[in-house]
């Protein structure tokens, strides 16, 4: 056997390896990556095993955007490079303030907004944001039976209208005011009473240095339908778009 042509065949391989790795590590640093839904905070918007799109560029850079959790080794910085700052409504992919871990949930409150929850209903800067559609159902939660819920639309200033579930009492249906700090934002899921977001003090708002990127779409969502038509069915939600 001709060890200098296996010695090539080597080397080349670790060529190609080498390649492969750079362009993985550069398109999910600059461009886009891929988030898997773990838990039913966003639902009916994203439901658990979704899989999501997520648009690194679209605020900017910072140490969260490193793929692999190479960013957990650099200190927080002042601005993000390129930053542009979030609407209120984007679903956003970050890492939480206190434990790192990645989340996704939707922005309700930029610096400065005076966020607030009376029996339910969300306030923003002392309005009461609109709620329409408000429907009843049964539906199949994710290892824990079936509930019932409300489910209505409710539309954020500057148009945003997005779907919310409203399972009855909780405890977070009271809370603030809260003036959200300098440099941070409040985030929500849109499963109101299962959500730890910023209205939990184990969370709270969020540094827009942890931002890693605005989702886009769901490129795998997989049939969690059971046939029984007295369960609703969950939504229609693969390829499109998370944002207008």
């Amino acid at each position: 056997m001709d060890m200098q042509k296996i010695r090539a065949e080597i080397v080349e391989w670790v060529r190609v390896i080498a390649g492969a790795l750079v362009v993985y590590l550069g398109i999910t640093t600059v461009a886009f990556a891929q988030y898997s839904i773990p838990s039913e905070s966003m639902v009916p918007t994203l439901e658990v095993g979704d899989r999501v799109i997520v648009s690194k560029f679209a605020y900017g850079y910072s140490r969260q955007s490193l793929p692999l959790n190479i960013g957990a080794l650099f200190s927080p910085g002042e601005r993000r490079l390129f930053e542009q700052m979030p609407r209120r409504g984007d679903v956003v992919v970050f890492t939480h303030p206190m434990d790192g871990k990645v989340m996704i949930k939707r922005l309700i409150g930029l610096p400065g907004d005076v966020i607030e929850v009376r029996s339910g209903r969300l306030m923003l800067n002392g309005e009461m944001l609109p709620v329409d559609g408000a429907q009843q159902m049964v539906r199949e939660a994710h290892d824990e039976g079936r509930e019932w819920i409300t489910r209505s639309f409710e539309t954020l200033p500057g148009g945003v209208r997005h779907v919310v579930h409203d399972r009855g009492e909780s405890d977070f249906d009271t809370f603030g005011p809260y003036t959200v700090p300098p440099r941070h934002v409040f985030f929500m899921g849109d499963n109101r009473d299962n959500s730890l977001d910023s209205r939990w003090d184990g969370m709270g708002p969020v540094p827009i240095d942890n931002l890693i990127g605005r989702a886009e779409t769901v490129f795998f969502a997989p049939r969690n339908c059971s046939g029984d038509p007295t369960v609703s069915c969950a939504r229609s939600r693969w390829l499109k778009p998370l944002h207008d």
